[in-house]
């Protein structure tokens, strides 16, 4: 009997500190997961519902119910304009559409920019202040231009006095509201093409603008994302790129100067006679 009592006991206190032993780690294990997550929301400060698009959708594009859903989002680096409920985007009481007006991936919250206001119509008048045209201009440009970009435009042509072409900067930082860059196509190589872009320009500019596709060749330049920096004039001609300086015109013969010569009148009845005399002076 007390073989048995003392099995049991065994037995008993076994199972005990196996208990003991899982529930430790059970335990331990909890307090690092909520150390963990401490962690991360004191990085993140929480994470929220934000609505996002669940498939690419490009420039023009009907933003419909079905394209998008919500998704976790750190706190601390939630973009402006982000849309955290579904009525936001699209009011019960509107049949109202909204229109896609930036390119947007899959997965990307949907902003405000990003997006028309429902029932606006989306085009080009949004872009323009007041006082600005939109202007379409054929020109070289890259392929990694963007709607929102600012570029300078440089002019070549030939002009009077100057051998051979010249090319001069006659914009600055005008801002491109559209152009037929195809964003299926994804080119983000650099590629130099000619393209039609649209920018939005005072009257004055579109009248140089017209003159300068009249005379010649553009080509735009990307400017940096907030460069302030104002751009001097630039003048490049074939000769000046290459280094070489005219040569100064020949100087014209002297012409001989004629030799002076000295007479003296004498008068011999109804003649008059000139006789050489050396010159004084």
């Amino acid at each position: 009997m007390r073989m048995i009592f003392g099995l049991v006991l065994a037995v008993g206190l076994a199972l005990a500190g196996a208990a003991v032993y899982v529930a430790q780690g059970f335990i331990n294990k909890n307090q690092a997961a909520v150390q963990q997550e401490a962690a991360i929301r004191a990085k993140t400060g929480g994470l929220v519902e934000v609505y996002v698009v669940n498939k690419p959708k490009d420039y023009g594009d009907v933003l419909k119910p079905e394209d998008v859903q919500p998704i976790y989002w750190a706190k601390n680096a939630l973009p402006d304009g982000v849309f955290f409920k579904k009525e936001d985007l699209f009011s019960p009481d509107s049949k109202a559409v909204r229109y896609v007006q930036r390119q947007m991936e899959k997965f990307e919250p949907i902003l405000a920019v990003k997006v028309t206001a429902q029932g606006e119509q989306i085009g080009l008048n949004g872009s323009l202040a007041m006082g600005e045209r939109a202007f379409a201009i054929q020109v070289k440009a890259a392929d990694f231009l963007q709607p929102g970009d600012r570029v300078d435009v440089y002019w070549t042509g030939s002009v009077n006095g100057v051998d051979g072409e010249m090319t001069r900067l006659i914009e600055n930082q005008l801002k491109i509201i559209a152009l037929d860059h195809d964003a299926k196509a994804k080119q983000t190589n650099g590629e130099i093409q000619n393209r039609t872009v649209t920018v939005a320009v005072s009257p004055e500019q579109v009248g140089r603008l017209v003159q300068a596709q009249a005379t010649g060749n553009l080509v735009m330049s990307l400017v940096g994302h907030g460069d302030t920096v104002e751009t001097g004039k630039v003048d490049v001609t074939t000769a000046g790129m290459l280094g070489i300086v005219a040569a100064a015109p020949a100087a014209l013969p002297l012409a001989p100067v004629a030799e002076k010569t000295c007479t003296i009148k004498t008068r011999k009845g109804a003649d008059v006679i000139e006789t050489p005399i050396p010159c004084t002076n």
